[in-house]
């Protein structure tokens, strides 16, 4: 109080306090704004001095979490094989990319295969989009034979021969290339030769066949017939064994089938199989009928039904269709696209380049977009390279070459015991009739 009365009874330092607050008031926005100009000065030098290639970096990692996918692909010896493709990139990239991984030249036999379930699998079409084909994060396929040979003797390559082996195999303990005792005892005998090298005691032991996978059901029995068929073979390459195991799994009835579930006309249930030879007709897992390519006219469905239009006999005088009930419009277009690729590649010389008209387009778009097997054939003399050396899956050892020819004469020497073991069998009545009537000539092969 007794301040305040102090100025207000000496007017002259009232107004000198008055000038000063104005004076400090007067300053303090002055230095405000200098301190904002001076930060706004400080920020576009740090811009400046900021280097492109960093602009750049941060910029790449925005625009690449959405312009790329990851695709994850189970190769035949169970590894794995990653990679990164453009979001738009098409089934042929990919396909690409794991044949170049695997060194594979001999390429229009194999596919890549999306799972949809453990016995279904829909096959990557090269020509489309693999994000408008399949869902999901990582996109993840198997790959496989998509058209086994009729002849594997005529593949160029042991790396391609054996990587028929490897799917052969897999067939076989998946169920769906089923044999008879003997003949998986030879099979698997030529297997052992083939991961395992000449029999060594000192190396392998006694049951030394125990890891490899050779049956669905795999028996003391069968490993022991394995270890004594394939301590006789002397001298024998690993691809020389499995030319040989190629030269007896050709035979068996369901070799290369892609079987579909299926009806006839009465409801029964049959299985519509697609090989290199035509279609074939399995009730109770028996051939009932078979339809050669050179006797299909016309391959078709319409919703769930799928038909056969078949070309007359020389006592026929007519045309005639037969018909079957798939389980739903998808299963009956998938087996369509199955016997129009199968008969392209095995029947067809060359594949015509589709109509650039794009009008007046009827039913389904889909083409064979590869080479037949004919082109490939062509292709695969051209093969100017020295023969690929391999490891394989089980030894890891390299594989010697039997590319551009080999002893046919030892090969068949090799065949002997294996013969002689299932005209025995037969002869005991201990050879277990086969799949698909196996065991008897006229179905031997497709």
């Amino acid at each position: 109080h007794k301040v305040e009365a102090a100025i207000k009874t000496e007017p002259e330092v009232l107004e000198e306090v008055k000038e000063e607050v104005r004076e400090k008031t007067e300053e303090e926005p002055a230095e405000e704004e200098k301190e904002a100009r001076q930060e706004e000065k400080t920020k576009e030098e740090v811009k400046k001095e900021k280097p492109v290639k960093e602009k750049k970096a941060d910029e790449a990692k925005g625009s690449k979490r959405q312009k790329v996918m990851q695709c994850k692909v189970t190769l035949l010896d169970d590894t794995q094989f990653e990679c990164e493709l453009d979001k738009h990139a098409k089934g042929q990239e990919l396909l690409t990319k794991v044949c170049d991984h695997v060194n594979l030249l001999e390429k229009d036999y194999f596919g890549l295969a999306n799972w949809e379930t453990p016995t279904g699998k829909i096959w990557l079409e090269p020509t489309k989009e693999i994000r408008k084909q399949v869902s999901g994060a990582v996109y993840e396929f198997t790959f496989n034979v998509k058209f086994y040979p009729a002849d594997p003797a005529q593949l160029t390559e042991d790396l391609t021969r054996y990587f028929l082996c490897l799917q052969l195999r897999k067939d076989i303990i998946r169920g769906v290339l089923p044999c008879s005792f003997v003949t998986l005892s030879l099979l698997g005998s030529y297997t052992a030769q083939s991961e395992l090298g000449e029999y060594d005691p000192e190396v392998h032991g006694t049951n030394y066949v125990a890891d490899l996978n050779l049956a669905p059901a795999q028996s003391k029995e069968l490993e022991e017939k394995v270890m004594e068929l394939h301590r006789t073979y002397r001298s024998m390459s690993p691809a020389q064994a499995d030319m040989l195991f190629l030269e007896n799994a050709k035979k068996l009835a369901m070799y290369g089938v892609d079987l579909h579930q299926a009806k006839d006309l009465d409801g029964v249930d049959i299985m519509l199989g697609v090989c290199s030879s035509g279609l074939m007709v399995y009730k109770d897992k028996l051939r009932i009928n078979r339809f050669p390519w050179p006797k299909v006219l016309k391959i078709s469905y319409k919703r769930s039904s799928f038909f056969i239009k078949i070309r007359p006999s020389e006592q026929e005088q007519y045309e005639s269709t037969i018909g079957f009930k798939l389980p739903n419009y998808k299963a009956a277009k998938k087996l369509w696209k199955v016997c129009v690729e199968h008969h392209t590649f095995f029947r067809v010389s060359t594949v015509e380049p589709p109509s650039s008209r794009r009008f007046l387009v009827l039913g389904s778009k889909f083409r064979y977009s590869g080479r037949t097997q004919a082109q490939t054939r062509q292709a695969s003399s051209m093969i100017d390279r020295p023969a690929p050396r391999f490891a394989r899956s089980a030894s890891k050892r390299l594989s010697h070459n039997l590319d551009g020819g080999m002893c046919v004469k030892q090969l068949r020497q090799w065949d002997v015991a294996g013969s002689s073991i299932r005209r025995a069998a037969a002869a005991e009545g201990k050879g277990r009739r086969e799949v698909c009537s196996a065991a008897s000539p006229s179905s031997s092969s497709c």
